[in-house]
């Protein structure tokens, strides 16, 4: 008769758990691929700059700060770059200025005559050629290649809207206080030589861009968009 001597302990207790140790290890797994946080850890991906596009922006009549007429045949020709702020601003608009007083010395515009920079205002009740020429002079903006511009409030809320697809509303407060009157998008728009708009981009740094990342590789993409589209 043949006596089977049981398996040492150490080997028994490694059969027992080996079960337990692959449905933790499975369990582990599970987690890790379908729980959320705090298992898994969400990464946000840095976002990328916007995507160019092709825009035509209607035909414009309105005054510039010289209180000369400007229209959208004035800029044909021209590489030129938008922006949507009004004098009186506590907001964003000093950043998005500042932002385009960057670019008048990044892209040159003393030099380039075929590039321009226009600014304009989306509080025009308030804002009219002399105010806009004080604003322009705080950010000593050049008075032929970046130009300012008012005009009717419904042509120019009309334009904004439904031309370049953003945003000038007069506020929803009740009583807005000062500075505040106008809720307006604070993109920058970049239009090619025929009139269209080719691509928006953040006029300043948001406070949800951590570190300025998408404002950064924005205005990178801006400028190399103005060096494409002025070579063409």
């Amino acid at each position: 008769m043949t006596t089977t001597l049981p398996a040492p302990r150490s080997q028994r207790l490694k059969l027992a758990l080996t079960p337990i140790l692959l449905v933790t290890a499975v369990g582990v797994l599970a987690a890790a691929l379908l729980l959320p946080s705090p298992f898994k850890k969400r990464v946000k991906p840095i976002e990328e700059p916007p995507a160019t596009f092709t825009l035509p922006v209607p035909d414009f009549a309105f005054t510039e700060r010289s209180g000369k007429p400007i229209a959208r045949a004035d800029l044909l020709g021209k590489v030129w770059v938008a922006s949507f702020v009004f004098t009186r601003c506590t907001g964003p608009c000093p950043s998005v200025s500042a932002t385009m007083a960057k670019l008048q010395a990044d892209l040159d515009l003393a030099h380039n005559d075929d590039v321009r920079l226009v600014t304009f205002t989306v509080d025009p009740g308030r804002d009219g050629p002399k105010e806009l020429r004080a604003y322009a002079d705080n950010f000593r903006a050049h008075p032929d290649r970046w130009l300012f511009v008012t005009g009717p409030e419904a042509d120019l809320y009309k334009l904004i809207n439904g031309g370049f697809k953003l945003l000038a509303v007069p506020s929803t407060l009740p009583n807005p206080v000062a500075g505040q009157e106008v809720d307006h998008s604070s993109m920058l728009a970049v239009i090619d030589k025929a009139g269209n708009v080719r691509g928006v981009f953040d006029g300043y740094r948001g406070p949800n861009d951590e570190g300025g990342v998408r404002y950064d590789a924005g205005q990178a993409r801006l400028r190399e968009l103005v060096a494409e589209l002025r070579a063409k």
